[in-house]
């Protein structure tokens, strides 16, 4: 049509923004379809649990797993407002500001859905402050990230099937809270380890000086562990009926995303986004661009799934 040379010269740019406008819609409305195609995530709407802990990289890794606590609270608090809890923060015994386990449950409807994509390794390149010679240390941080189930009174409604246990197959053991190094830190058994004995996954508490506030967080930590693991076995089931080996796992990969400081940069191998602004990315200014990009990723791969079925 704009080739046509016959056309009024006063209606070409109306054309031309015509042409523009329908472009854009389009490609809204292609976006609405795909994302109608792929059924929510079944724990979309719930709270999360997020469990940061350093891997490779010494003190370095548990520098950067308090770095990257710092970033999920300010997070939280300033970005999206949502209420957190600490489950339990256990320091490194190297000190400063690094840490050594953190769990902290985000307790807003929906953040599942939004800190699902967090979880993975995640891998920094810098130069840290006790490095003499100026070299480039790479560490790395691993993040969990399940969703929390809400506790149910009898009468109020049913709880999820995936976060139900019985508690005969519990086995709770209880003794003193230790610090840094193994010393005790109270004389009193207020530290709580519970075991899941069908399946082997443990929750231990201790932040608390009372032991029923303990039970109570070694519970609910449990228990979301134990959904987030049955609802991955049939994940895990239904892709291995829908393709075959040599095609890409869907599971979590090695090295979800890089932290180069040197380049200021942030980049999702996933998703295959990066941004350059470190700063305000570790304050959590531009950490909704990243989950943006990586949602919509993940949305193409399950739409991906669905011409396997």
């Amino acid at each position: 049509m704009l080739a046509d040379r016959s056309l009024d010269p006063e209606l070409r740019p109306l054309a031309v923004s015509d042409i523009a406008s329908t472009e854009s819609s389009l490609s809204t409305l292609a976006a609405a379809i795909t994302q109608s195609l792929v059924p929510p995530h079944p724990f979309a709407h719930l709270s999360a649990m997020v469990e940061i802990r350093p891997g490779a990289g010494g003190s370095e890794a548990s520098l950067f797993a308090g770095d990257l606590l710092k970033l999920y609270t300010t997070y939280c608090a300033n970005v999206r407002h949502w209420p957190l809890s600490m489950v339990s923060l256990t320091a490194s015994m190297e000190g400063g500001d690094g840490v050594q386990e953190a769990i902290f449950e985000v307790q807003a409807p929906g953040a599942y859905e939004i800190f699902r994509g967090e979880a993975g390794v995640h891998r920094v390149q810098r130069v840290p402050a006790t490095e003499k010679q100026g070299r480039t240390h790479t560490s790395t941080v691993n993040v969990v990230v399940l969703p929390s189930f809400p506790e149910v009174e009898l009468g109020e409604g049913e709880e999820d099937p995936d976060s139900i246990i019985d508690m005969k197959d519990v086995r709770v053991d209880v003794m003193r809270a230790r610090g840094a190094g193994g010393q005790h830190v109270n004389t009193t058994d207020s530290a709580v380890r519970m075991t899941h004995i069908p399946t082997g996954i443990v929750a231990a508490i201790q932040d608390s000086r009372s032991q029923h506030k303990n039970r109570a967080k070694a519970l609910m930590v449990l228990k979301s562990r134990i959904a987030e693991k049955r609802r991955a076995e049939r994940e895990a089931e239904e892709l291995a009926l829908r393709r075959s080996v040599a095609k890409v796992n869907a599971g979590r990969s090695d090295k979800m995303r890089t932290y180069n400081y040197i380049q200021n940069r942030v980049t999702d191998h996933r998703c295959g986004f990066s941004l350059h602004d470190l700063p305000g990315f570790m304050n959590g200014e531009t950490l909704d661009v990243m989950i943006g990009q990586v949602r919509k990723w993940q949305m193409e791969r399950d739409v991906e799934n669905l011409d396997t079925r």
